[in-house]
């Protein structure tokens, strides 16, 4: 089975939970989500009480290490789905990056500019199954 690392805001806001949600739910049909307590709603933006910062690092490290695919949906800005991205750039993993055009918010250049990560912009969350329908079937 297909392990994915799903990338979304925790600390960074949780406006996008009920997309995460979405995202988390259709991902499983490609495979197992490592990550699916990103859309657990009692997941709050000051993070996981009862794991110590260096305790998140260390098991989401191994995550990313243990994941052949990541997807991460970075319209809500966060430092940590960065750092995730660079990291699994460096792992060389399969990465798509989802971003939901907003108004006159350009996504970082830092990523929108780096060879390793497939971006694709989005408005509806029928647009985004349909790109991940694709990433899925060109790659696998």
């Amino acid at each position: 089975m297909k392990k994915i690392y799903f990338a979304g805001s925790i600390r960074g806001g949780r406006n996008d939970l009920d997309l995460y949600q979405k995202i988390i739910g259709y991902l499983q049909r490609f495979g197992e989500v490592l990550t699916e307590h990103i859309g657990d709603a009692g997941l709050t933006p000051m993070g996981e009480a009862d794991m110590t910062d260096e305790e998140i690092y260390r098991r989401d490290i191994g995550w990313l290490s243990d994941a052949e695919f990541v997807v991460a949906e970075v319209s809500t800005p966060s430092l940590g789905v960065g750092f995730e991205m660079a990291t699994a750039v460096d792992l060389h993993k399969k990465i798509l990056c989802l971003y939901r055009v907003q108004g006159d918010r350009k996504l970082s250049a830092m990523i929108a500019g780096c060879p390793g990560i497939l971006v694709r912009e989005y408005q509806t969350f029928e647009e985004a199954r349909q790109i991940m329908d694709d990433f899925f079937r060109q790659i696998t």
